[in-house]
């Protein structure tokens, strides 16, 4: 409903932010590493955000980045996974770490995060594994053809950067551009994001 939010930077805490646009003001609950890349009290900003709709909470949650707002969509659409825990993963591990750990099954980089158990980790990793694989089968239908040479390093990449909600197209698109067999699989994705972030 709402895409984002642009306006002067009115109130900063470690939890929310308010942003005054043309006389209103926002309340924007972020994860803190997001607060932090904001700039001061004053300047004009421009936040992603999620509407979040539930019987006895309605709120708004803000991202730095497009990559920040698809990953907690995500988590909210685990089982067991509210919007407070997924913030809270948020302001603990990066869109890139996280989409390399649901793709490689860490648990054990994912239970590091506060709150986080080995249960609920192995449910993000299978339930999102499986959003992957569904959306992969209906890619797999595309008839496009690449002009890569796959190796396991780059799959992995592709799998992860597809967790992000990018296409196949955009991912070997950007590919062009990187040299991706010089580098190791999390600075592929880091690189990535990078040209995909501009887009």
């Amino acid at each position: 409903m709402i895409a984002y939010v642009k306006g002067i930077l009115d109130t900063k805490t470690n939890a929310f932010v308010i942003i005054d646009v043309q006389g209103i003001g926002y309340r924007v609950f972020m994860p803190s590493k997001s607060i932090e890349t904001l700039g001061d009290i004053g300047s004009t900003v421009k936040v992603y955000t999620h509407y979040y709709v539930r019987e006895d909470n309605i709120s708004l949650y803000g991202f730095s980045s497009n990559e920040e707002l698809r990953m907690f969509e995500l988590l909210i659409s685990v089982s067991g996974v509210g919007a407070k825990s997924a913030i809270t993963m948020l302001s603990e591990i990066s869109p890139s770490s996280f989409a390399l750990a649901v793709i490689s099954d860490d648990v054990s980089k994912l239970v590091k995060i506060p709150g986080v158990g080995k249960k609920t980790a192995a449910r993000i990793i299978l339930e999102l594994k499986d959003k992957l694989k569904t959306e992969n089968a209906i890619e797999a239908n595309d008839e496009v053809n690449t002009i890569l040479e796959k190796d396991n390093n780059t799959n992995e990449a592709i799998a992860a950067l597809q967790v992000l909600g990018y296409t196949r197209k955009e991912i070997e698109k950007v590919f062009e551009k990187i040299n991706v067999k010089d580098l190791e699989l999390e600075e592929i994705i880091k690189q990535a994001l990078k040209y995909l972030a501009k887009n």
